[in-house]
């Protein structure tokens, strides 16, 4: 009897055993694990802390629901009913749209976005992959405000228009430094990966004060992640029904005290598609690799010290369907070949001095091998660029930085614009552009911040240029804040560089005169209104902004068709207008965010009877928008993304009278969705479907590109002057020409994908 007794007892205490639960989960972000996160369990005394992977582990507790409470500084907080049947996964949302984060684009030093009195933009790597892309240039359509511009429907090259100005008035930096300018404008925007990307910072509007040239209509900066905080392996890989391969994939790595991060990129496209017809390949067919190293030093005090560097090479070419390597350069089949290479040092280190001063450097060499059509071009340029920055707090009002730069640019290649007076010698450029920076944030009150600054930089054949700033921040109840930031701006035009169609095509070009440098005076006015309740959230964004040149060097296609003419501008030029974003997250399962951008750009000069005329230039739109909706369905693991933009009507590049193209775009509009399964932390498989429309922009045209049957130009007739003859062949009296192009060629495809990380 005693023993079944005691089996009874025995089965019972096991019974009662199983009945237990450990507390065990995963915090995490839209961006990976969080740290530091408090975990507590209402109505028991248990609270622990997230470790640097996110977990917490607690003791073993009866198997019942229990109020769950996860909270972390800069995040909202997320109250639950929960069973810890297994282990749980929860993600916080930055508290009122990222205003927390921590930015340094705006002024050069890290500072809450809230604090900042530079309005900036912060857009994650999750922000991106709500509509997978294999470069920056294609994720940047999702930024309200920012367009990428396709110029040439034969080898797709672009830039990117930053409230309605062009590619060259955006000066792109990888971790603060100057990497993508001048002549890697073209190409070299479409080597940045975004696996390696912490995060992306956008400031619309003036930043010549800090950055110099180029930074007239706004800066895009690349922080890359931080090689202690970073996976132990990280992987994207996806491809589309297009045949198009990607794959991203970073790891972290240790040598002694130093941590390091090293990251690959590869694009593959081979696969030659005509859909709309004229015998050219609608998309350009791509090899492209890209090699990231980037190294964080431990050091006494905790002081900065880190190390960058990346390779990148790319083989791209477009063209008629027939052709081959053999034909490269020759006038038998059309194509355009471009072989790149290029290579990029950055690094920045703390100086082993009292306070804070920081020297940053950047080096980089580009190497540009093309043939276009006929035509060849041999590019080779080099930048070495230096930063000396002091930061010193005066009181506690004062906030001080100054600093020296300076930049040696060398820049040669086989077109006239590197050749001396004669015409007959080449003469390689080679430009140093040393500059100082001072800027005085200072704090007026309990709400009210001021910045003062002023940048003078030397230039060798335009002596000293001057770039004053000013910001200013009122801090209104309830988060809302109000900034005006205003300066000026200056830009020194390389033609040859910055525009592809000088190069492409049979139009002719023409420098009048000797070019000034441009400059510009910019105004930008941004509020910021957060508001809900707890489990909805909402941020709105309204931005107002007006910049007007002097000397503005704009491509006029208009006064001969079958030239490009460069001049200084005999007038002036203007870009204004307002936008808004709205951002929003109902309890952490419908997150979205929509905004619209109304701009006005024109130009008005002096037609050659003297009188003033304004137009608006080729290739800007009145109005975009863009959306981007997702629904999370936590207990299937299943995300759903609703991605999209739309244009307004763009004046288009035509090349004569009789040119039956449409002279403005429509509407149009381009769509994605997404569905993304979370298989576990570690891996998730997603799927969709890009350009659900199918929109392409032959819609509406007898063709895209001019004489698209004749690209050498040898039917063309001219008559005395020069002028194009129309003829049976050539009813339309058109040269051969692929600048009508306003947005991708490539229509409805499939995407599949996976995304792994070992943390």
């Amino acid at each position: 009897m005693r023993p079944l007794l005691f089996s009874f007892l025995l089965f019972c205490a096991s019974g009662l055993r199983a009945q237990e639960c450990r507390v065990e989960g995963y915090v995490h972000t839209a961006d990976g694990p969080l740290a530091g996160a408090t975990v507590t369990l209402r109505g028991t005394r248990v609270t622990v802390v997230t470790d640097s992977s996110g977990h917490f582990l607690g003791p073993l507790l009866a198997c019942n629901e229990y109020q769950l409470e996860v909270s972390h500084a800069g995040y909202e907080p997320v109250g639950k009913r929960v069973r810890f049947s297994a282990p749980l996964r929860l993600q916080l949302e930055p508290r009122g749209g990222g205003l927390d984060e921590v930015v340094v684009s705006g002024t050069l030093k890290p500072v809450h976005r809230l604090e900042s009195p530079v309005a900036v933009e912060v857009y994650s790597p999750q922000f991106f992959r709500k509509n997978p892309a294999p470069s920056l240039f294609e994720s940047l359509q999702q930024v309200n405000g920012v367009r990428p511009q396709v110029n040439c429907s034969v080898c797709n090259t672009g830039d990117i228009h930053i409230n309605g100005l062009e590619g060259p008035y955006t000066m792109v930096t990888i971790d603060g430094m100057p990497i993508v300018s001048s002549l890697s404008s073209v190409y070299g925007l479409f080597g940045i990966p975004t696996q390696l990307m912490e995060k992306m910072e956008l400031i619309k509007g003036p930043a010549s004060g800090l950055y110099g040239s180029e930074a007239v209509g706004g800066l895009i900066n690349v922080i890359t992640k931080d090689p202690a905080k970073a996976p132990k392996l990280a992987l994207t890989a996806m491809s589309t029904s297009w045949l198009e391969h990607s794959l991203d994939a970073g790891a972290r790595l240790r040598a002694g005290k130093a941590q390091g991060l090293i990251g690959l990129h590869y694009y593959h496209y081979q696969n030659p598609v005509d859909n709309n017809g004229d015998g050219f390949t609608d998309v350009t067919l791509q090899h492209r690799v890209s090699l990231f190293n980037k190294w964080k030093f431990a050091r006494r005090q905790g002081r900065v010290a880190t190390l960058a560097a990346r390779y990148y090479y790319e083989d791209r070419w477009g063209g008629q369907m027939n052709w081959k390597r053999a034909f490269r350069g020759g006038d038998s089949v059309y194509g355009e070949s471009i072989y790149t290479s290029r290579w990029e040092l950055i690094g920045r280190y703390q100086l082993p001095v009292p306070g804070q001063v920081f020297f940053a450097f950047s080096a980089t060499g580009h190497d540009q091998d093309a043939a276009y059509g006929q035509t060849p071009f041999l590019g080779d340029q080099r930048i070495l660029f230096g930063q000396l920055t002091w930061q010193k707090e005066l009181g506690r009002s004062h906030q001080l930085l100054a600093g020296a730069v300076a930049r040696h640019t060398y820049y040669d290649d086989n077109s006239p614009a590197t050749f001396d007076a004669s015409g007959n010698r080449n003469r390689p450029e080679r430009t140093f552009l040393p500059g100082l920076l001072v800027q005085d944030e200072w704090r007026v009150g309990a709400r009210h911040q001021l910045l003062l600054g002023f940048r003078a930089d030397h230039h060798p054949a335009h002596g000293v240029i001057g770039t004053p700033r000013l910001a200013w921040k009122w801090a209104l109840p309830h988060n809302q804040v109000l900034r005006v930031n205003a300066g000026t701006g200056f830009r020194v035009v390389s033609i040859f560089t910055e525009e592809h169609a000088a190069l492409t095509g049979s139009r002719t070009v023409e420098i009048r005169g000797k070019l000034k440098p441009e400059s510009s005076y910019n105004a930008n006015l941004n509020y910021i209104l957060p508001f809900g309740r707890p489990g909805r959230q909402f941020s709105l964004d309204a931005s107002a902004w007006f910049t007007w040149f002097r000397n503005r060097i704009q491509p006029d296609y208009d006064t001969d068709p079958n030239k490009i003419i460069y001049a200084n501008l005999d007038g002036q030029a203007l870009s204004r207008g307002v936008s808004l974003s709205l951002e929003g997250n109902l309890r952490q399962r419908l997150k979205g965010s929509v905004g619209v951008t109304f701009q006005e750009v024109s130009v008005t000069a002096r037609a050659d009877d003297g009188k003033l005329r304004t137009v608006r230039p080729v290739l800007t739109e009145r109005f975009s928008g863009n959306w981007t909706i997702s629904y999370t369905l936590p207990a299937a693991g299943l995300t759903f993304d609703y991605t999209g933009n739309v244009y307004g009507p763009m004046r288009l590049p035509l090349l004569s009278p009789l040119d039956p193209r449409q002279p403005y775009s429509p509407v149009w509009s381009i769509q994605n969705l997404q569905v993304t399964k979370w298989v576990s932390a570690q891996l998730e498989v997603f799927g969709g479907v890009k350009n659900l429309l199918n929109w392409t922009p032959d819609r509406g045209n007898p063709f895209l590109i001019a004489r698209a049957q004749d690209p050498f130009d040898k039917k063309v007739q001219y008559d005395a002057a020069g002028a194009v003859v129309p003829t049976t062949e050539n009813p339309y009296a058109l040269t051969f020409d692929p600048a009508y192009v306003y947005g991708p060629n490539q229509g409805r495809r499939v995407f599949v994908g996976v995304r792994m990380k070992l943390d």
